[in-house]
């Protein structure tokens, strides 16, 4: 086997983790984005906590409330995809990163409240993983590790 050919031919359970990391970064990122429909109610979790808080006050923290997650889901999604595409170019390392990052998320799992897009997001995530670590994907891998 080649070079070219081994990094032009992932087999079809790379390709599988390939795209179940991609869909689950699609999840996780519509997940984040799920808070920017919950302003009222971040709003008056803030007014109980701070009843005599100004309006504008409020107004600026609901806003950083809403900006921060998104923006973690964003900087998440980044790396998840870079990762990704790693994976599919056959380096080790990206396919021993994700799924220390699907055990995390896992663990979250259990320490938070996810919505529906949080478990379908970590679902996809660890069949991925799973597909990621099956034999075809095993021999692509240490193919790619020899050819470079």
């Amino acid at each position: 086997m080649t070079t070219e050919t081994v990094r032009e031919n992932p087999p079809s359970t790379i390709i599988a983790a390939f795209f179940g990391f991609l869909a689950s970064t699609v999840s996780a990122v519509a997940s984040g984005l799920l808070v920017l429909t919950s302003r009222a109610e971040i709003e008056a979790t803030l007014r109980k906590s701070d009843p005599g808080a100004a309006q504008d006050r409020l107004d600026r923290l609901t806003l950083v409330a809403q900006a921060v997650p998104v923006a973690i889901a964003l900087v998440i999604a980044i790396v998840y995809l870079w990762l990704s595409f790693k994976l599919k170019a056959g380096r080790n390392w990206a396919r021993v990163t994700l799924t220390v990052f699907t055990l995390l998320q896992a663990a979250s799992l259990l320490t938070t409240a996810p919505s529906w897009a949080g478990y379908l997001s970590c679902g996809v995530a660890v069949v991925a993983t799973v597909f990621s670590y099956l034999p075809p994907s095993n021999r692509y891998v240490a193919g790619v590790r020899r050819a470079a």
